[in-house]
């Protein structure tokens, strides 16, 4: 069998078993009606797709079998192939085979995902083009045209466009130039003219014929992001719960700025509703956040900067609990999380990355992870845990938590990222170094030993040198150095 027959089979069989249900990678037909501009949109639909999709007939709308005659199909085999080539622009590829299942025979028709997307039907603009969603066929968004478009043209999502058709005032009135000149230590310009060159050298504003911004220019500087539709849903979101679960959310904020010109705003509102410990140096009394600023900057940065655009309806999201703070963007991670911190990160949005580096809101490659880790360990805090989720990348921060009350997976995580920091910094994880993390007295050392077990039990960490018998003297690595 080809690939895409295996493919085809597949896809039937989890159609139709357990029970019947419709899937955007396939559609049933018992016959194939005259109305062939509703059939155009199918072809359209399965073309639009990244690896295409089948049309099966043989099966009625229930997804019960239905034998067709041999005469039909070749008159079925026939009529498609004038369709795919006569009523759709581009004209598109599709191949067929009779395939059995459960020793029934059906034509499949597989339709070949389009290299030149979005293909719509022949004599209407490209707004007349259509999707697979929910098992069905419908026509496709200004927005969905855009992101076909960009995709076939292989544009970067920062390279797309936010908000069309504009002159020069509405540019000053849309984007926060003063913010941006600020941050790159320049002085504003004396004229407009000015600013918008300085402005289209980034990239963050096109012309040909009006001014266009662009997405890049729209998440980094938006005066109001709510301004600029498809992107508006990017905003970052910060929840603040009361207790430890999300059954009561005290305060919730949704940011309007652009990510470069709002940070420090984000920032100093993330740290406003963090809890404080009250310490007495001298004769003064103050209050120190449990959390280190240096810590929360650097993940909200990842967040911001490694999100999965592609991505609709999710953002970045900050959530505050009593004992936590959980930090989410859409995505899942581009390399192993347990070699955050010492893997140079790769970025699916590159232009802004490199941009939020220059003006030092996050740190250069590879360093930012292993600040976060170090002043988790100066604050004495528990190991944070990276999770890779379904479609998402998850950073959460504990609060205080004495080694007495961590748990077995708390305490193992933690003597990880601590081999791992001391790795990056060209030394060694010993007893002595794990009772500094955990400020473990020099008397009670069996506890650090046993931390070290267990992290070698899970194969995190091994000896640097098995063939020393000096537990006293023994050094450990990660277990990938």
């Amino acid at each position: 069998m080809k690939n895409w027959e295996r493919r085809c089979l597949e896809y039937l069989i989890r159609s139709l078993e357990p029970f019947p249900n419709e899937l955007n990678e396939l559609d049933w037909k018992e016959h194939l009606s005259h109305k062939t501009e509703r059939f155009s949109q199918h072809l359209s639909a399965f073309s639009n797709l990244d690896n295409g999709g089948f049309i099966i007939f043989g099966f009625n709308n229930e997804g019960k079998y239905s034998r067709i005659a041999n005469e039909e199909i070749k008159e079925i085999i026939k009529l498609v192939g004038n369709i795919a080539r006569h009523n759709l622009d581009p004209p598109i590829s599709i191949q067929h085979s009779i395939l059995k299942y459960k020793n029934n025979p059906f034509l499949a028709i597989y339709v070949q995902s389009s290299q030149f997307r979005p293909v719509h039907l022949r004599g209407k603009d490209i707004y007349h083009s259509y999707l697979r969603s929910a098992g069905q066929t419908r026509k496709i968004s200004r927005q969905e045209v855009a992101l076909l478009i960009s995709r076939t043209a292989n544009i970067k999502y920062e390279e797309e466009i936010a908000k069309h058709n504009l002159d020069k005032d509405d540019i000053i009135r849309l984007i926060d130039f003063n913010s941006y000149f600020r941050m790159i230590k320049l002085n504003l310009p004396e004229s407009k003219a000015g600013i918008i060159q300085k402005l289209e050298q980034e990239k963050f504003i096109i012309y040909n014929s009006n001014y266009s911004i662009t997405n890049l220019g729209a998440l980094l500087f938006a005066n109001d992001i709510n301004k600029f539709n498809h992107i508006n849903r990017k905003a970052v979101r910060v929840i603040i719960y009361d207790g430890i679960n999300r059954l009561n959310a005290r305060n919730e904020h949704t940011g309007i700025k652009g990510y470069a010109a709002g940070f420090e705003g984000l920032i100093r509102f993330i740290i406003d509703q963090l809890p404080a410990n009250e310490i007495i140096t001298d004769v003064f009394r103050k209050e120190a956040k449990i959390y280190p600023e240096v810590a929360i900057r650097e993940l909200v940065a990842n967040a911001i900067i490694h999100q999965d655009f592609s991505i609709s309806g999710s953002c970045v999201m900050i959530e505050i609990f009593a004992d936590r703070i959980e930090i989410t963007n859409p995505g899942i991670p581009l390399i192993d999380i347990n070699r955050f911190i010492d893997s140079a990160p790769q970025s699916r949005n590159e232009t802004l990355a490199s941009f939020m580096r220059r003006v030092y809101i996050c740190e250069e490659r590879g360093s930012g992870i292993d600040r976060v880790i170090f002043n988790v360990e100066l604050f004495q805090l528990p190991a944070p845990e990276f999770i890779k989720e379904e479609n998402a990348t998850k950073v959460i921060l504990y609060s205080f938590k004495k080694l007495s009350k961590m748990t077995l997976e708390d305490r193992i995580r933690a003597c990880y990222q601590h081999a791992c920091l001391k790795y990056v910094q060209r030394e060694r994880m010993t007893n002595h170094s794990i009772r500094e993390r955990f400020k473990i007295s020099d008397k009670n050392y069996p506890i650090a030993s046993r931390i070290i077990s267990e992290a070698l039990k899970s194969k995190f960490i091994k000896d640097a040198n098995p063939e020393n018998n000096s537990r006293k003297y023994a050094s450990y690595l990660p277990y990938w150095a």
